[in-house]
C-alpha cells in the first residue's frame, strides 16, 4: 500500500511540474518575453519555401523588407521624442500627487525602468 501512496504522490509531483511549467512558458509568451525579433533571412526563407519564390523575387523581396527596415527605422526616430515626453509628462503628473517619502521611491523606480529599458533596448 505505501509502495502506491509513493507512485501517486510522485505523479502527482511531475503533474504539478508540468502545470507549472507550462503556465510559465504560456505567461512569458502572453507577456511577450519569448518573442524573437524579425529576423529577415529567416522570414525570407519561410517565404521562399512556402510561396515558391524565384531567386529574382528572392532578391525583390530582400529588398523590399531592407527599405521597410530603413523606414520604420526612421519612424521610431521621428516618434520617439513623442513618446519620451509623454513619459515624462506622464511620470511629473504622477509625482504631484505623492508625498515626499513616495516620491523618492517613485524616483527610484523610475530610475531602475529607465536603467532596464536601456539595456533592453527600447
Amino acid at each position: 500500500m505505501t509502495r502506491r501512496a509513493y507512485l501517486y504522490f510522485a505523479l502527482i509531483f511531475i503533474f504539478g511540474v508540468v502545470v507549472g511549467v507550462a503556465g510559465a512558458y504560456y505567461y512569458a509568451w502572453q507577456a511577450g518575453l519569448l518573442r524573437r525579433p524579425l529576423n529577415r533571412e529567416r522570414a525570407i526563407a519561410r517565404y521562399k519555401s512556402d510561396l515558391h519564390l524565384s531567386d529574382s523575387q528572392v532578391g525583390q523581396l530582400r529588398q523590399i523588407l531592407g527599405d521597410w527596415d530603413k523606414e520604420y527605422s526612421e519612424l521610431q526616430k521621428q516618434v520617439e521624442p513623442q513618446f519620451t515626453a509623454l513619459h515624462e509628462q506622464t511620470r511629473n503628473r504622477i509625482r504631484q500627487i505623492l508625498s515626499p517619502e513616495q516620491l523618492q521611491k517613485f524616483n527610484e523606480i523610475a530610475r531602475r525602468n529607465d536603467q532596464a529599458r536601456k539595456r533592453r533596448g527600447s
